[in-house]
């Protein structure tokens, strides 16, 4: 995937060399570190900008964690990791990187304690048109890992993917060519949740890990927060991870 060479056998998708080099972030075993402080930032510019116009004064927010398993940077071919699992089909690939970042994960003490796995949604149209969301491959991957650590099965000591709680409510443009301003408001009020389903829910989520394959400017994953945040109290955790994190959004 990154130098084109040939695997020889007992290697997956990188040679020995570019596995040795992988720019693993560590972010799962640290509480403050950029990619939750970029998070946590978004969060509260939201509070701050929203709360004045509802009337409601601020109500106390925990710190959210936030975690990749690598960073993504234009000059290292890793990148081409997330861009062959989202334009090329390859959902073999979010599986691989998935588990890995879920064992991560599940070792982190951190997020040990994840109990809710929400994949980030595609519009209808857009998940048509691609087949798959890759973010629901990831999701399921990572929950895989936590369910082989614990011996477990779903819903009894290892996290839940749910993915008819979140909807992507309108089409967005794609974010990549936009100013951190134009991402927010692109995707401001892009999301809801569905109240039906959160009601069948068999338990209630203590910590929600919210899923996506790339950590810009974390406006998408703060407009999930804002809407999970209708339905879940502040005492319940809104954690992200992703499979790689841009040093400069």
């Amino acid at each position: 995937m990154v130098c084109g060479r040939p695997l020889a056998r007992g290697e997956r998708f990188l040679c020995c060399y570019c596995e040795a080099d992988l720019p693993q972030t560590g972010y799962w075993l640290r509480e403050m570190q950029p990619m939750a402080e970029r998070y946590n930032a978004g969060i509260q510019r939201m509070l701050t900008t929203t709360a004045p116009q509802s009337g409601a004064g601020l109500l106390p927010e925990i710190f959210q964690y936030a975690a990749a398993l690598f960073f993504y940077q234009d000059a290292a071919e890793y990148k081409r990791i997330p861009q062959a699992l989202k334009y090329e089909g390859r959902r073999h690939l979010g599986r691989f990187f998935g588990r890995r970042l879920g064992e991560k994960l599940s070792g982190s003490p951190l997020f040990a304690d994840v109990d809710l796995i929400l994949p980030v949604p595609l519009h209808p149209w857009r998940h048509f048109r691609r087949g798959y969301n890759q973010a629901a491959v990831l999701a399921r991957a990572v929950a895989g890992a936590y369910r082989d650590k614990s011996g477990l099965p779903c819903g009894a000591g290892c996290p839940v993917v749910r993915e008819d709680l979140l909807r992507r409510s309108r089409a967005t443009r794609t974010q990549t060519q936009l100013s951190s301003e134009e991402k927010r408001k692109n995707v401001a009020g892009a999301f809801r949740i569905d109240r039906r389903a959160c009601s069948r829910l068999p338990f209630t989520p203590r910590h929600i890990l919210v899923v996506d394959d790339v950590f810009t400017s974390g406006a998408t994953l703060c407009a999930i927060y804002a809407t999970l945040r209708t339905v879940f109290p502040p005492a319940v955790r809104i954690s992200v991870a992703t499979l790689a994190f841009v040093k400069e959004a």
